[in-house]
């Protein structure tokens, strides 16, 4: 069955318009017009998720070394910049993310000297390197909280206590505040005798950021990798810097009764209070003050933030760019909207909805996955990774790939018994709904034993499909893979840097299954033409009295680079991107 497509851009401003049209007719999408873009406006930022990156001595752990010794990958691959998952030393209950020295390198990683190894040789291959910067909780282990615990002069009030209340006789928590790791969110200290605020496992206690000791040894924490070298920071968990400080219980949502379960509250005291956007600012006067005072390339700051559209741009700073926040913070509408059974109107949507709301001052990005989330192959299907790497690599703005996505990687195979995820090892019975372990399985190097990941036993199973999913089968010259689709795109916005920091975009329904989004600046034009379903669609581009070269091709395609066309029959779940001429 073919469907047949006449394609007119009539409609398209032209690149020299002055302001954003957003309507639901046409949707034009216009970017920084400065000439001179800084490094991170166009960059592609690559995740390492260090544990399962590559283990450099044989005891299943990913770490630094191993880091180095792959970083001709990402060279290879294109990117610009990689952002590591937390490497600081930790009990690791929550891998990494319970901090307890934000000054030092965790043993499974290595050491500082490793830390500078990796960051000399990144900068001779001109690869930035970020850091993951968690300042919302550390881990009960950190020296703060056991003096705070101990009410050390100066550190009383670090954390986030509490009496609690009593209720006939028993002394209780202070309010029906819950974890994000399931149960009460306040946890009953027998030495202090008080209750401490957790909003995420017990063994992560929230610093008090109504503190202001606590806001400038964050800082310092900031100002420390600074001068040691690093390119900026990754800045987890913003929503939760602040809570309420009269402790209200949180009401329940409409319809909802359960007062144990987390979705059942409306959580307008534990997240995304104001004070929180006025921290990132300050976090941001930090980079941008060193940055100046050191005369050296911007020190970039994203931050995670799962957050209603219109709290997310917040982070960003004000509408009018007087008062800066993030660089950019983190675009999950292809997680968050695109589901197994994803429409075209779920991608347009999801496009839409994100610049229609991003001030016109600010920078996009666009991200697929990453290690809380399924990888997009298992989420979106094996057979559009081709195309949502395009999507994201024609999109206005930054790119962002989690380690593995290049080469269309899929979730791993882990049991309850072998996992680690804190939140979802608690109950074995809903394990493959929760885990986050699937999409934090060893990187597949290779189809040996381990995948060429380890010579030890690897912390997480190695997935079976590493044997016909790896790098080196697909980093051959000549052989369609996602890798070398991957290399293609990235050589593509590097050739045409400056018309993607200028241009603007459009993203629009063709049919009910095909996608196109087109880039378009002074002379030059390109498209995107995406069919996600599974059938043949025809596009002619008569009506625009335009030829077409083609410039990338997914690895079901019959067409090649530099083929001329002024029509395509697209097989299913095929995409190609096209230049104009």
């Amino acid at each position: 069955m073919k469907s047949y497509i006449f394609v007119t851009l009539a409609f398209i401003l032209a690149a020299t318009a002055a302001s954003v049209v957003k309507n639901d007719a046409k949707y034009i999408i216009k970017d920084d017009d400065s000439p001179d873009t800084d490094w991170w406006k166009t960059a592609v930022f690559y995740q390492i998720y260090p544990r399962s990156f590559m283990d450099s001595d044989g005891d299943g752990i990913g770490d630094l070394q191993g880091i180095i010794q792959k970083l001709h990958h990402l060279q290879d691959a294109g990117v610009t910049a990689t952002w590591l998952s937390p490497i600081f030393k930790s009990p690791q209950v929550d891998q990494g993310y319970d901090i307890s020295d934000y000054r030092d390198i965790d043993p499974d990683y290595g050491t500082l000297d490793d830390l500078k190894e990796l960051l000399e040789l990144a900068k001779a291959l001109g690869i930035k390197i970020i850091l993951d910067f968690v300042p919302n909780h550390t881990s009960d282990q950190h020296e703060w909280f056991q003096k705070s615990v101990a009410k050390e002069e100066g550190y009383e009030d670090f954390y986030v206590w509490h009496d609690g209340k009593v209720v006939d006789g028993t002394r209780v928590p202070p309010n029906n505040w819950l974890s994000e790791f399931k149960g009460s969110a306040w946890e009953f200290n027998e030495e202090r005798q008080q209750y401490y605020y957790h909003e995420f496992a017990i063994q992560q206690p929230d610093l008090n950021y109504s503190n202001p000791k606590v806001v400038e040894a964050m800082k310092d924490v900031l100002r420390y990798w600074l001068d040691f070298g690093v390119d900026g920071f990754r800045v987890d968990a913003v929503p939760y810097l602040f809570e309420d400080p009269e402790f209200k219980d949180e009401p329940l949502i409409d319809g909802c009764t359960d007062v144990t379960n987390k979705n059942c509250l409306d959580h307008i005291y534990t997240k995304d209070l104001p004070p929180t956007y006025d921290m990132i600012y300050e976090f941001r006067e930090v980079l941008d003050n060193f940055t100046e005072t050191n005369k050296v390339d911007t020190r970039v700051m994203m931050t995670e933030a799962y957050a209603a559209i219109e709290k997310q741009m917040l982070y960003y700073g004000n509408a009018d760019g007087t008062v800066k926040g993030a660089h950019f913070t983190f675009n999950f509408g292809f997680i968050s909207s695109l589901s197994k059974d994803f429409t075209v109107d779920d991608i347009v949507n999801a496009i839409r909805t994100w610049i229609k709301n991003i001030p016109d001052q600010y920078t996009s990005n666009w991200v697929l996955g990453n290690h809380d989330n399924r990888r997009v192959a298992t989420r979106l299907g094996r057979e559009n990774v081709d195309g949502f790497n395009m999507l994201t690599a024609i999109l206005p703005g930054v790119m962002v790939t989690y380690n593995g996505e290049e080469i269309g990687m899929e979730d791993g195979e882990v049991t309850c018994e072998e996992g680690y995820d804190p939140q979802a090892i608690k109950d074995c019975s809903t394990f493959d709904q929760t885990s986050r372990d699937f999409e934090r399985t060893p990187f597949h190097w290779d189809g040996t034993h381990n995948a060429g990941f380890t010579t030890g036993i690897p912390w997480l199973p190695v997935s079976a499909k590493a044997k016909d999913t790896n790098l080196a089968d697909q980093n051959v010259e000549g052989v369609s893979s996602h890798y070398n689709v991957y290399k293609q795109l990235m050589e593509f916005r590097k050739n045409f840097q400056k018309t993607f920091a200028l241009d603007t975009a459009s993203a629009i329904k063709l049919t009910d299954h095909v996608v196109q989004v087109g880039r378009y600046v002074d002379k030059d034009e390109f498209i995107l033409v995406f069919n996600v379903g599974d059938f043949e669609e025809i596009v002619d581009f008569y009506r625009t009295k335009q030829s077409y070269k083609v410039v990338v091709t997914s690895v079901n395609s019959l067409y090649k680079p530099g083929d001329s066309v002024d029509e395509l029959t697209l097989l299913p779940h095929e995409s190609v991107i096209l230049q104009g001429f």
